[in-house]
């Protein structure tokens, strides 16, 4: 793999070219810290030109591990020695992080930029033995990494095996070369108060094993925030999020779902409040409140106590990461006792366009009971175990979500469970009752998180992942779909021979990006884009 001198590294600054439009590059999981999924800086793809004839699998790019995290994208970033690329960037659970050109792989080009192993001497990635979870032969960089364009640093977290023991890091990688920044990279540790499984005279401690960093990483107000949650259930565990300085790495704050949060008393590993939502990032808004949905285990908010399973939460920055507000399904102890935790979805905020005078901020999410809520920002809900308290239930409207949604043109895309995508119209403060379009075949599991190409409101697509097949090493399928009506497909990677992308993994995004669609899958980078004439 290519390095760069170190005496030409430090004597360039970071340059990176302005983007033409806001949405040129894709810095964090889904596009943007609402977690939309939308790229509205997209004129090359249009509804017209995506088809089987005129567009295809261009080129892949073999990586040294399978690749859940979604890939990122910048553009005119200055490398050294080699001048401006349109660069994306690939994380693997190998710990490693490549640096591709975007656009070939001919010439200089059929090599990474540049190539970062994450991995000390003494080090491994986590087999997958120690922790029995659902990551297959190994356990490195899961999360999606978050990008400061400004700065051009990619943080990362990645999970290694030392001298018997096991250690997740905070990585900051100077974009252009692949170094390290700010002194990192720093070992993730915390720590709170609380009588929950794995305390400790009434200390948790972050447990570098038992945590898993499946949710992607948040940027917000110059912290990174870094979620977690468990292996397959795997007990004690706790779901955390731990924020760092993101120019210091220095800690800033901690928070912790359940800090009083027990073991089912059947001895069944219920959870413990778990921040994955299947991969999907914590979301902020404007102000930097953060919010995410949590998976089952303890809740006994609404009676003083201090966890919050099965919930929507909203935690202010400004204030420590302390719960600002909340809102919990009325059938929480339901969703709990049957495995049915909410936190298998991400969810999205709204924008203001869509709320109404009465409710302008709203947010959307689903569970895997497959009931939408959308809830007021401003006004949650909290908890009635007699009526949900939120603004408006869509009941059993989707299959079960291990997956995010997308919102493009006043509509909201899902594609749960064994079921096909769905476009929900949403405007003046309501979700429609009953999907305006549905795609013309349904996806197993786990269903898929859509993304939305578009140039401005108009040549809109929806992309989606099927990766039902993973277990039996077959390929991902590519999906795309009329943004105006999803029950015509434009094109999918099946039609021609040739176009597969590499061997599924579950959760996985496209990044579409300058006319290319990026697949991660196992040990490749599939990229998809015009044919030449």
């Amino acid at each position: 793999m290519r390095a760069w001198p170190l005496a030409a590294v430090a004597a360039l600054a970071v340059v990176i070219a302005a983007p033409a439009r806001a949405q040129l590059s894709v810095t964090t999981y889904h596009n943007d810290n609402s977690r939309t999924g939308q790229n509205l800086g997209e004129t090359i793809l249009t509804p017209a030109n995506v088809n089987s004839t005129s567009f295809g699998l261009l080129f892949a790019r073999a990586v040294d591990g399978a690749v859940y995290a979604q890939p990122l994208y910048l553009s005119g970033v200055a490398v050294p020695g080699a001048g401006k690329h349109n660069v994306v960037f690939v994380a693997t659970e190998h710990d490693s992080v490549y640096a591709f050109d975007a656009d070939s792989q001919t010439g200089a080009n059929a090599f990474p930029l540049w190539h970062a192993s994450l991995i000390p001497p003494e080090g491994s990635p986590i087999p997958y033995w120690a922790r029995y979870g659902n990551l297959y032969p190994e356990l490195g960089i899961t999360g999606t990494p978050v990008i400061d364009a400004q700065s051009g640093i990619l943080y990362a977290v990645s999970n290694t095996m030392e001298n018997g023991g096991y250690v997740q890091r905070l990585h900051a990688l100077d974009v252009r070369t692949g170094r390290e920044r700010f002194g990192g990279p720093v070992p993730i540790t915390a720590s709170a108060v609380g009588y929950g499984d794995g305390n400790v005279a009434g200390i948790l401690t972050f447990n570098p094993l038992s945590q898993m960093n499946r949710s992607g990483l948040l940027l917000s107000k110059g912290v990174v925030y870094l979620p977690f949650g468990s292996h397959n259930d795997v007990t004690p565990y706790h779901g955390w999020l731990i924020g760092y300085d993101a120019h210091t790495l220095q800690k800033v704050a901690t928070f912790i779902t359940t800090p009083d949060g027990v073991t089912d008393p059947s001895g069944y590993p219920i959870g413990g409040g778990a921040i994955w939502q299947a991969g999907g990032a914590p979301a902020a808004d404007a102000t930097g409140n953060v919010y995410f949905e949590t998976a089952n285990g303890t809740f006994d908010a609404a009676t003083g106590g201090p966890d919050y399973s099965d919930s929507f939460v909203k935690l202010s920055s400004t204030a420590g990461l302390e719960v600002a507000d909340y809102f919990t399904p009325y059938n929480e102890q339901v969703l709990d006792d049957y495995d049915e935790d909410l936190g298998s979805g991400g969810l999205l905020l709204l924008p203001d366009s869509v709320g109404s005078q009465a409710h302008p901020h709203l947010l959307v999410g689903c569970g895997k009971e497959g009931t939408v809520y959308l809830v007021d920002r401003d006004q949650m809900g909290g908890f009635n175990s007699a009526a949900n308290t939120n603004l408006q239930a869509l009941y059993y409207a989707i299959g079960g979500t291990w997956s995010s949604p997308a919102y493009f043109n006043s509509a909201v895309y899902y594609n749960g469970v064994n079921d096909v995508l769905r476009m929900f119209p949403v405007a003046a403060g309501a979700l429609a009752a009953t999907p305006q379009s549905v795609s013309p075949a349904a996806l197993g599991y786990p269903g898929a998180t859509p993304s939305i190409s578009a140039n401005g409101a108009t040549d809109g697509i929806v992309w989606t992942i099927e990766s039902d097949d993973d277990y039996l090493g077959l390929p991902a399928v590519l999906h795309a779909y009329d943004a105006t009506n999803v029950a015509t497909e434009l094109y999918n990677s099946t039609m021609v021979a040739g176009d597969a992308a590499g061997p599924a993994v579950e959760y996985t995004v496209p990044t579409i990006a300058n006319g290319k669609v990026f697949v991660g899958a196992a040990n490749v980078l599939s990229v998809y884009g015009q044919r030449p004439p």
